[in-house]
């Protein structure tokens, strides 16, 4: 395989999942109740030979650097491997300066003593499954300078409104990176993710930094497009993209189902995950499960139906929990009805009986909150 290291990136503008991210970056988000968001884009690195990876942090990154740790868990050789977790400076969320170019000119230093020929760029709040290897050797055999994934959806007049697409040629060369304004439904949604040569990485970074302070990668290459050759390159499979709070709940759900599931996990291609010592769950007689995920460490009497349920929960006798998700350490209390809901972790519902929102508009109970 070609060498090449990885990037991570946090930084993206017009995202912000309400609730969940005043506590963690999207990375450190809770997914399928086992995972975290930022598991997908380190495991599919580590699976492909990829074992120099930076993850870039740029707010609230206690939940996420305690989370990344070392890399160990993603099987990342330690001699030759390392996982390295860089900072930008926090700024508020609406900054029109946090952006990805910015996090890049402040690590400059580490990206520069990278020695591999090629990068490989993934952002941090999408969920999908790719060989980059593969990735690495198409673009090699191309000539491309630039090599772009993209998804093909049908549904972008309501859906990726916060993303970016591309407009292709026949020959999938890249016209444009245009943002998607849900004029149509039939879109190539761009994954945020990049194939290219370190040096013309470095290079495209410092003349974005010059041209503009509120410039991503993508505007960029954006506007080198037509001197570049920037190719597009399709994805198969399973793929969200979390960028707000209905994204980030969809994306839970449209898991339970096992044939979406079976997109995205495969035996031969692990998701790896910091784990903990738990003990089994325990459903008691009067549990009712039905078409649900349950993690580990659970205590389980009442109903759960189509739901999420994280590490360490405990739905008492009479709780009713359906289409929910329901995070690490939450208690869901006797006779209580969760419908439609994202219930944070360590939240309790013991005195409120119902709790139900609209399946369009699902409701958010904050983190270590009490009703």
């Amino acid at each position: 395989m070609y060498k090449a290291f990885g990037i991570v990136n946090s930084s993206s503008k017009n995202i912000w999942v309400e609730g969940l991210q005043d506590y963690r970056p999207i990375g450190a988000f809770s997914f399928l109740g086992r995972y975290r968001v930022i598991d997908f884009p380190i495991s599919n690195m580590s699976n492909s030979g990829i074992d120099r990876i930076q993850v870039y942090v740029n707010n609230k990154p206690r939940s996420l650097v305690e989370h990344v740790g070392t890399g160990r868990h993603y099987n990342i050789n330690s001699k030759s491997g390392k996982m390295q977790i860089l900072f930008s400076e926090a700024r508020a969320r609406d900054d029109i300066y946090n952006t990805d170019i910015a996090a890049y000119i402040e690590n400059m230093e580490c990206i520069d003593r990278m020695h591999h020929p090629y990068v490989v760029i993934a952002p941090n709040y999408m969920v999908y499954s790719i060989d980059f290897s593969k990735l690495i050797e198409q673009h090699i055999e191309s000539g491309a300078d630039i090599t772009l994934l993209y998804h093909a959806v049908d549904n972008a007049k309501e859906a990726f409104l916060s993303c970016n697409i591309l407009e292709l040629n026949k020959q999938k060369g890249v016209l444009s990176i245009n943002g998607n304004h849900g004029n149509a439904k039939n879109r190539n949604i761009f994954m945020d993710t990049y194939v290219m040569k370190k040096e013309l990485f470095v290079e495209l970074v410092n003349k974005a930094y010059k041209i503009s302070s509120a410039y991503t990668l993508a505007d960029i290459v954006k506007a080198e497009c037509a001197e570049l050759d920037v190719r597009g390159v399709p994805h198969r499979g399973y793929f969200a993209s979390i960028t707000d709070f209905k994204s980030y709940y969809d994306a839970n759900m449209q898991l339970i189902d096992i044939k979406n599931a079976q997109t995205l996990f495969d035996e031969e291609w692990p998701v790896y995950t910091r784990t903990n010592n738990s003990s089994p769950t325990h459903y008691f007689n009067t549990a009712e499960i039905k078409t649900s995920v349950v993690s580990n460490g659970c205590c389980i009497e009442g109903t759960v139906e189509n739901s999420i349920i994280g590490r360490g929960c405990i739905i008492k006798k009479g709780a009713v929990v359906k289409n929910s998700v329901i995070l690490a350490g939450a208690v869901i209390g006797e006779d209580v009805h969760v419908e439609n809901y994202v219930v944070d972790k360590r939240a309790q519902i013991t005195h409120v009986k119902e709790v139900v929102a609209q399946p369009e508009q699902p409701g958010y109970i904050k983190r270590e909150d009490t009703l």
